[in-house]
């Protein structure tokens, strides 16, 4: 065996192989995922100071925006590189390392995935019990549900990587490897038929309250007396809300969909195959498209941003700045 393809040539039959891609496949790959990491980085970076800086963002709806963008940011910064460092041929970071990115990894990624369904409890809170929303979702209360979201996160990434943290590298075969074995029936039920059951009920029942509630308003539009015209502009902003978080809620589902799908015939999450690398980088990808709906569908969101990028967030009492 030619030492030269091997991943540890010192240490002979005990190393793995080093299966090499493509110069211009390899390339092209850490170009778009240090391209998209960045963009990810900056984008929600962007939408963590536009809500804990400017007061009138301080709404339930938006605290559960940012703890969504807190985890999509964490995605960009470390689990990214993390994936780019596994389309490598070999690993070279130790067992350790390797059992860590992976806590970190499941630690992150389903916590997108449970503030995902906040976002679906909030909104079919506020369409289908308007009269009740401000009672039921307050701050304090989204406060303890996004803090309880990331300690159901802590938890479920520490139970279901437990063998790997109590002995990293007890799956590798050769040196040169980061395998982890997790339980396939328990990652798919809580990581995604649970939170996507959820999402889609809520949001099927969003709907259909959401049309009903439009068709009203154009019936009556006309009819209606000043002090009922201020109601009706409400559910507008709740219904626009709804279709903004459904779009989200809809590109998450569609990227995450195809990475479970492959998950429910396997258990081991071994470094990837061309296929194993595009499903994982369409996961992360979601990361970076959440605050890009954002900017396309929240017109608070542009202002907050250029007055970010203007630096006018320095000046004083900038966080009492009108942006709605």
């Amino acid at each position: 065996m030619d030492e030269a393809e091997l991943c540890f040539p010192q240490l002979l039959n005990t190393s793995c192989l080093k299966n090499t891609r493509p110069y211009s496949e390899s390339m092209l790959i850490y170009i778009l995922m240090s391209f998209v990491s960045l963009l990810t980085v900056v984008l929600n970076l962007l939408v963590i100071v536009s809500i804990s800086h400017f007061r009138q963002l301080h709404t339930p709806t938006n605290l559960i925006i940012l703890s969504l963008a807190a985890s999509d940011f964490l995605v960009g910064l470390f689990i990214m590189p993390f994936q780019t460092l596994l389309i490598e041929p070999c690993w070279f970071l130790g067992d350790l390392m390797c059992s860590l990115c992976f806590f970190v990894a499941f630690l992150t990624v389903p916590s997108s995935e449970v503030n995902m369904v906040l976002i679906s409890v909030d909104r079919y809170v506020a369409i289908c019990d308007p009269l009740r929303y401000s009672t039921k979702i307050t701050q304090k209360r989204v406060k303890i549900c996004v803090l309880l979201c990331w300690i159901y996160c802590v938890f479920y990434s520490f139970t279901i990587l437990y063998d790997n943290l109590k002995e990293p590298g007890r799956y590798n075969s050769c040196y040169g490897q980061c395998v982890i074995n997790i339980s396939g029936t328990v990652h798919i039920i809580l990581a995604f038929i649970l939170p996507i059951s959820t999402i889609v009920i809520l949001y099927l029942r969003v709907f259909v309250v959401a049309v009903s509630q439009a068709r009203a308003m154009r019936s009556h539009i006309t009819a209606v007396k000043l002090q009922s015209s201020v109601t009706v502009t409400v559910k507008k902003s709740e219904l626009k809300a709804a279709r903004t978080l459904g779009v989200v809620v809809a590109v998450f589902i569609m990227c995450y969909c195809p990475f479970y799908c492959v998950s429910l015939s396997r258990s081991d999450i071994t470094m990837a195959s061309s296929t194993n690398t595009f499903i994982n980088i369409l996961v992360l990808l979601n990361s970076c498209l959440n605050p890009v709906i954002y900017a396309f569908f929240y017109p608070w969101f542009r202002k907050s941003v250029k007055l970010i990028v203007t630096l006018q967030i320095l000046q004083p009492h900038s966080s009492q700045a009108n942006i709605m």
